[in-house]
């Protein structure tokens, strides 16, 4: 597995011509629902078929931190009325997290947890990124900006988290 293929679609997605303008708040709510769903669905795989008891907890731990904000997201935006809109960026990080929960079935036992990490480090430095570079600067909303950077002090630790278990299972 290319632990790189997702970090570089999202900046690619993030920086395709439909985003030329910055995305607007609904193309910004479906790409923060999108990529904390990502990690929640990987992060269910990896608490049942995780066999390092560091990459468990790990997993578990993205599963309800991911759970959270993306319950925090779907208020906001159905307080703010805004419709999540799908687009480049959101489906590309579908197809991304996709595409990894494909590889990841396929493996088992240390290769599994290797996998698993090495993609969870890419993926985290890929939507801090994101979120620094495009959804903050472009969020319109107040709300929305303040969620995200509420919420980008977690990407962060999930990101040093994920750099420690990877540096265990080496």
């Amino acid at each position: 597995m290319k632990k790189t293929s997702l970090f570089a679609a999202v900046l690619f997605a993030c920086s395709t011509p439909a985003f030329a303008q910055s995305p607007n708040d609904a193309q910004i709510a479906s790409i923060v629902v999108t990529a904390n769903q990502v990690d929640i669905d990987a992060g269910k795989l990896a608490a049942s078929k995780g066999t390092d008891p560091e990459v468990k907890k790990f997993a578990n731990l993205m599963v309800a931190d991911h759970t959270g904000v993306n319950k925090q997201a779907v208020a906001l935006v159905t307080k703010l009325k805004v419709k999540p809109e799908d687009n480049d960026t959101s489906k590309s990080l579908k197809a991304g997290g996709d595409k990894n929960l494909e590889t990841l079935k396929g493996l088992s036992g240390a290769a599994f947890d290797k996998a698993y990490v090495d993609h969870e480090v890419a993926y985290h430095q890929a939507v801090l990124d994101a979120v620094d570079k495009t959804l903050i600067p472009s969020a319109s909303n107040a709300e929305l900006k303040a969620l995200l950077v509420k919420v980008r002090p977690a990407f962060v630790s999930h990101l040093e988290h994920a750099k420690h278990v990877q540096s265990s299972l080496k």
